[in-house]
């Protein structure tokens, strides 16, 4: 394309350089270009007027060979060829031109021939008329001056009678109270008065006057009385100021009449319920937006008037628009704090917009629009933030209900039932607001139409402030604002004291929700219904983030799950610190029966299971039992136990601890701790673990007797089987209940245990009791 596009550019070259020099009345202004190829410098040289022949095929020959010299002739014969074709065209085309202006000239000068005599026949024809004109003229001149004269002194004489009558009709004015007629008929008398009132007419000018006194009475007196309406009282001003009253004086005190009429004017709360119900419900009586609307228009005309008696009023007048304006969006803000909906919201908007037309009308200076406009913006921008306040709210009522059912009757509230309500909350909520939020955008009222863009990042913006704020609300009802502070806590032993283990487990599970069902469904209908637009630069990115959110909860439910296995494991820690505190182990009774603190320290765990299984999903459950090269606590712990049942000298014992330890050192290493899961059986043996594993320490920090070290074996094997039921990790429950018979035995200034037999009577015993308990029980 380019090799056939450049033949065209060259020929239109060379038909611009011919045209030039054919033109140009200086051959030498047409300069080659020095930024052309060599070949069209050349070829500009030869049509100069300085062109040499014989030093341009001198200097051709000498730089090029003959190969070049024959392409050269080519070249120019050539161009030779082009230039006598683009002449002859040349040629061609001026040719045409110059018959068709002389087609032209012939057929003007064939349309002229005959117009001279018909000009002058016209010219005849005027000469005429004007000669029989002037006749007319001159015959009734004489009558027509008479006409006139009887004419002004018919005008004259009706002057007169209106003068002599202008007393009783202004009488008649003032008994009708048509006082702008009156103020009309003695306006048109001034100048009459201004004239000959001092001598022809002194009687009618002083009875005039006394009857305009009269008037300008009433007018005062109309213009400051209240149950005037607005409008009368700027019409009574306007004819106060055409009979020359001093009205400058009375424009403060109608300025604090339209102050006044602004605070009336001013939307309140029932008006504006009322008018959000007429919208929703046509064929409900209109009357309250019938007369506000009355009420409005009898204030712009009110301005309007005052406008028209105080021109250099617009600066207050402006003010007082705004003001009006501000009021009403000030109500809707008050409106806003009750729980309301877009429908009632459009309802209002609708009212001000309307009133914003009226008195845009009359005071156009004002631009009400624009100021309306960033009235609405604060209006709108409220009402979607606290529609997301309310939706925290309604949150966390479903949330609480937890703790003020368990605080206040004891009796026992599903977890479950909260934890749905919860969720409930968390995506219906959403999904309600946002279709609130989408009649705001799809409504045409003129004033949402310019704040769309932002009704679109606000939503976006209020989205992500939301869900920050509401993983702070969650922080604060579970009594933790910050990990310093809740490590704090759990050192003092205070935040069980604020809140229940149960809600925050509701709300680690309630966090995982949002984090993996709510954030995608509100960010699939974001993207579907509030993408488009926004007012929002490139570079700060977009408002709502989803992986932001979800990073957030997706911790604060881990945070959540881990405070909840504190809790719990702090009051079982709290239950063992007053057993073995409140117990004298040295001194302690031979023992007859697993005690108490075993069925305290089940029941506990038990209460915790049923929450766990309220909350959580079950999970899979896996039992990891020792075998021949994994854990083997409890294959090496068994026979050395029975092996030290059996001995019943001290020094035994002591050589049946030492053989536990050696054991204990070339046994594999088994995990205790792993991470924790969001299931059922994962909580409960993390719980249950902790609660061992607190066991053991506060084992290690007593001294035990003969007897009080069997009384724990004693307790120690009776729980073995139930806990090994609960947690899903036998080896290591079996594992932790060893380390702490073994913490025991060294603690133990006699570490003898029960014999087997005894201690399988003792445990049946419990077991007979318990099923006793339970048979016995409702």
């Amino acid at each position: 394309m380019e090799v056939e596009g450049a033949p065209l550019d060259d020929k239109a070259k060379r038909m611009r350089d011919l045209l030039s020099s054919f033109y140009s009345p200086d051959p030498s202004m047409s300069s080659p270009n020095s930024n052309s190829s060599s070949k069209y410098l050349t070829l500009d040289a030869i049509n100069t007027t300085s062109f040499d022949p014989d030093q341009y095929m001198n200097l051709l020959v000498h730089k090029s060979n003959l190969e070049g010299l024959l392409q050269r002739h080519v070249e120019m014969a050539a161009e030779i060829k082009n230039l006598d074709t683009d002449l002859q065209m040349l040629v061609y085309e001026n040719y045409n031109k110059f018959i068709s202006a002389t087609d032209t000239i012939k057929q003007m000068k064939s349309n002229i021939v005959g117009m001279e005599a018909n000009m002058e026949q016209l010219l005849d024809k005027i000469m005429s008329v004007q000669s029989r004109s002037d006749g007319v003229n001159t015959s009734l001149f004489e009558k027509r001056e008479h006409i006139e004269k009887l004419h002004r002194t018919r005008n004259l004489l009706r002057k007169l009678q209106f003068i002599y009558d202008l007393p009783a009709r202004l009488a008649k004015c003032i008994k009708s109270e048509a006082y702008a007629d009156a103020v009309k008929f003695y306006t048109g008398a001034m100048p009459i008065f201004k004239a000959y009132g001092d001598s022809s007419f002194q009687d009618c000018k002083r009875a005039s006057e006394e009857a305009v006194a009269i008037i300008i009475k009433n007018l005062q007196g109309k213009l400051f009385s209240d149950s005037e309406s607005i409008q009368a009282r700027a019409e009574a001003a306007v004819l106060l100021k055409q009979l020359d009253f001093p009205v400058d004086s009375l424009k403060v005190k109608l300025l604090e009449k339209l102050e006044q009429s602004v605070a009336d004017l001013q939307l309140n709360i029932e008006e504006v319920g009322n008018a959000s119900v007429d919208s929703n419900h046509p064929s409900t009586d209109p009357a309250p937006a019938t007369a506000h609307d009355a009420s409005v228009r009898e204030f712009a005309e009110a301005i309007r008037a005052y406008r028209v008696i105080f021109p250099d009023s617009d600066n207050q007048l402006t003010r007082l628009a705004q003001d009006l304006v501000s009021r009403h969006f000030g109500t809707t803000e008050q409106y806003i704090k009750k729980q309301v909906w877009s429908a009632d919201l459009l309802g209002v908007l609708r009212i001000i917009w309307k009133d914003v037309l009226l008195l845009e009308d009359v005071l156009h200076e004002a631009a009400l629009t624009n100021y309306s406009f960033e009235a609405a913006q604060i209006s709108v921008k409220f009402y979607i933030a606290n529609k997301f306040t309310h939706l925290q709210s309604e949150i966390s009522d479903a949330l609480k209900k937890v703790q003020i059912k368990q605080k206040n009757s004891g009796e026992d509230y599903s977890l479950q039932v909260a934890l749905e309500g919860g969720k409930k909350a968390v995506l219906q909520g959403s999904m309600n607001v946002l279709l609130d939020f989408r009649q705001l955008l799809d409504d045409d009222l003129g004033l949402l139409v310019k704040l769309r863009d932002f009704i679109i990042d606000w939503v976006q913006e209020g989205f992500q402030e939301f869900f920050r704020a509401l993983d702070g609300h969650f922080l604060l009802l579970s009594g933790r604002h910050s990990s310093a502070s809740q490590d704090q806590g759990l050192t003092e032993g205070k935040l069980d004291d604020k809140v229940l283990a149960g809600l925050v487990l509701v709300l680690a599970q309630i966090s995982l929700f949002i984090e993996q069902n709510a954030i995608p469904r509100i960010t699939e209908e974001i993207g579907a219904s509030f993408s488009d637009g926004g007012v929002r630069r490139y570079e700060n990115g977009p408002a709502f983030v989803p992986g932001e959110i979800c990073r957030i909860f997706r911790s604060a439910s881990e945070k959540f799950l881990h405070l909840y296995i504190k809790m719990t494991t702090q009051r079982i820690s709290v239950l063992q610190k007053r057993k073995f505190t409140a117990t004298t182990w040295v001194k302690h009774k031979e023992p007859r029966e697993v005690s108490m603190f075993v069925d305290l320290f089940l029941h506990e765990l038990e209460g915790i299971g049923r929450e766990v299984k309220q909350i959580l999903p079950e999970g899979l459950r896996r039992h990891r039992r020792a075998d021949s090269t994994g854990s083997t606590a409890s294959s090496r712990s068994n026979p050395l136990r029975e092996e030290k049942l059996s001995r019943s000298n001290t020094q035994r014992a002591r050589s049946q601890l030492l053989e536990t330890h050696l054991a204990k050192l070339f046994k594999q290493k088994i995990e205790i701790f792993t991470k924790v899961e969001f299931t059922q059986g994962s909580v409960l043996t993390t719980v249950v673990k902790l609660g061992l594993k607190s066991l053991q320490e506060f084992v290690r920090l007593q001294t035990f007797s003969r007897s009080g070290f069997q009384q724990v074996q004693l307790d120690i094997q009776f729980m073995r089987t139930p806990l090994k039921e609960m947690a899903e990790d036998e080896a290591a429950i079996d594992f932790l209940l060893d380390e702490v018979v073994v913490a025991t035995a060294e603690r133990c200034l006699d570490p003898t245990p029960l014999e087997p037999p005894i201690l399988d009577r003792l445990m049946q015993a419990k077991l007979v009791k318990t099923r006793e308990q339970n048979l016995l029980s409702p």
